[in-house]
């Protein structure tokens, strides 16, 4: 898979009166589910200092990130996570990957126009 074809999604928002540990455990359900998207790969959640959440998800591309957001949406309706989550705070988006470091991806560098430095 290309690099350029991955998507992250990122969504940040704050809790409602509940503790972290009831969040992540919360989280059991939307993981499982996740994990028979089409496209999923990989999610990561983390705390700010100033408690807010953020919720990143890597898919294998933009088409497949967005059909999944609809889906969790109809189909995690009633999940135990949303009433956790402070709805006026959520932020959502995601954007095509443009750059990828640190992990072995077996791809060569991808093409880039040419620098119009260059000689």
């Amino acid at each position: 898979m290309h690099a350029h074809t991955e998507a992250l999604e990122i969504t940040t928002f704050r809790l409602l009166d509940c503790t972290w540990r009831t969040f992540l455990r919360a989280n059991a359900e939307v993981d499982a589910w996740l994990q028979r998207q089409p496209g999923f790969r990989s999610r990561r959640i983390a705390r700010r200092r100033d408690g807010t959440v953020v919720d990143m998800l890597l898919w294998d591309s933009v088409a497949h990130g967005t059909a999944s957001a609809r889906r969790l949406m109809r189909e995690l309706r009633g999940a135990a996570i949303h009433a956790l989550i402070d709805p006026d705070t959520v932020s959502w988006d995601i954007a095509p990957v443009q750059h990828v470091s640190g992990e072995e991806t077996g791809d060569s560098e991808p093409e880039t126009e040419a620098d119009s430095l260059a000689a």
